[in-house]
């Protein structure tokens, strides 16, 4: 598959197989998230793999719209460190966890991401439960197994969404 077919298939997927996830794979969804661009190539970001059954029943019933964390056998946690770069961490950790998500995919694996961060009291929730240290934010979490169940997508008109030169 090329990469603008790999692109425009990926899903968000809330139902999961109980299929564990091989250790390769979820290794390769990590190095492809290690290697996402960031500002001034600061990095920062650092990830959790839960595939403790507890910890993932407990972060379902915090995150209102993540019920599905509890039935995906492994949650991805990108957190974010404001410390290395207080102006775009947020949005370089979400950049990696895109690529991770998109490696996910091309391994024919299923995800879906649930933000937390401002959202402090599912974040402090989540903080507390894994004993995440404090400098430290959760950017969001992201349910990884194989799909249950696939799904289709619609997009806007390119027409409606691009401006050239000036708006």
């Amino acid at each position: 598959m090329d990469t603008l077919e790999l692109l425009k298939s990926r899903r968000s997927i809330r139902k999961y197989k109980s299929t564990p996830v091989e250790e390769d794979k979820i290794q390769k969804c990590l190095e492809a998230a290690r290697w996402a661009p960031s500002a001034s190539n600061k990095q920062p970001w650092e990830f959790m793999i839960v595939t403790n059954n507890k910890f993932r029943q407990k972060m379902a019933e915090v995150h209102p719209y993540a019920k599905f964390v509890s039935e995906s056998p492994v949650v991805f946690i990108p957190l974010t460190d404001p410390t290395i770069h207080s102006d775009y961490h947020q949005s370089d950790t979400a950049l990696a966890t895109m690529q991770f998500m998109i490696m996910a995919h091309s391994l024919g694996l299923g995800t879906c991401w649930a933000g937390v961060i401002n959202k402090p009291q599912i974040e402090n929730k989540i903080k507390k439960m894994l004993n995440i240290p404090n400098k430290l934010r959760v950017l969001a979490i992201v349910a990884l197994g194989y799909p249950d169940h696939t799904r289709k997508s619609e997009r806007k008109d390119m027409e409606s969404l691009l401006h050239r030169e000036e708006y």
